[in-house]
């Protein structure tokens, strides 16, 4: 498998698969092609069926400014390897085509192509529960300290980011009001909701805290804001939600939580491993259920 610093990526919202995947790959196109006149950019499957509605176009076209960008929608159509998939294409100032790159966005902010020069390199050698279970019962081990075992000497410093990422949505998300974007007129909700609880009984403060939490993270995610994918852009804002009551609740002291966000991270691993974390391969619900997989280890 690979690091779990694969599941764990800093980004912009709405989407792991549909905004930061397809932005990554954008960015990498264009400083391979620093000649190009202009760009065109061919969306299929998936990518072209909700693109618009993820802002994919608008992650694109910020990530090649200030070069001009086509874009060609092609929702019925699939590209072999995933139905996340994206065409660039680098033109002169005659229109002709100068480079193409085939890639895909397969969720949680990762891209790959055909080629393996884009794989992270595996560096776990096991990649099914049963046999990470068995390595853990032999040496007495737990998962954080499996997880410590085969990452670098980095990995604590990475996790402490992160877990500083997820704690300020939660904060942005609980004091930020108005409409989120898309159409509907959906007004925030986790700041109201957030004041009621902290004004009610302790019961309801007990149990209604965390999924405020939860919720303005959700809606930092819909504006596009600065969000961590665990493992996805969709499913954000449950495990921050669950470790921040954990760290309010309990005797909780940071390494515990960066030892939680260790154990969390090999869960969503192994699904994304064995399974995946992708929306337009599980839906929505298979984002969410990776998520609280995490959240429950």
């Amino acid at each position: 498998m690979e690091s779990i610093c694969e599941i764990y990526k800093i980004g912009y919202g709405p989407s792991s698969s549909h905004t930061m995947g397809p932005r990554k790959a954008a960015e990498i196109f264009s400083s391979r092609t620093p000649d190009a006149a202009s760009y065109r950019v061919t969306l299929y499957g998936s990518l072209a069926a909700t693109g618009r509605g993820h802002l994919t176009d608008v992650s694109i076209t910020n990530a090649m400014l200030p070069k001009l960008v086509e874009f060609i929608w092609k929702p019925d159509e699939m590209l072999p390897l995933h139905p996340n998939a994206m065409r660039f294409e680098a033109l002169n100032e005659t229109i002709t085509v100068t480079d193409t790159w085939e890639v895909y966005s397969p969720g949680g902010g990762v891209i790959t192509d055909s080629s393996k020069s884009m794989r992270s390199p595996k560096i776990y050698p096991h990649q099914t529960m049963t046999d990470i279970l068995r390595e853990c019962t032999q040496s007495g081990k737990s998962f954080w300290e499996y997880v410590q075992d085969y990452e670098n000497d980095s990995l604590s410093s990475y996790l402490h980011e992160i877990w500083s990422v997820m704690k300020d949505s939660i904060s942005r998300g609980l004091k930020s009001e108005g409409v989120l974007p898309g159409g509907l007129g959906v007004s925030r909700r986790a700041r109201n909701i957030y004041r009621k609880i902290e004004t009610s009984g302790e019961k309801i403060r007990k149990e209604g805290f965390m999924p405020a939490y939860a919720l303005a993270v959700a809606e930092e995610n819909a504006i596009g804001g600065r969000i961590v994918t665990a493992p996805t852009c969709g499913s954000a804002g449950i495990l921050p939600a669950v470790l921040r009551y954990v760290e309010e609740t309990f005797e909780t002291t940071e390494l515990d939580i960066l030892h939680a966000l260790a154990t969390a991270g090999l869960i969503g691993n192994l699904i994304k491993t064995n399974a995946s974390i992708s929306g337009a391969e599980v839906g929505c619900q298979g984002e969410v259920g990776s998520a609280c997989s995490m959240a429950a280890a």
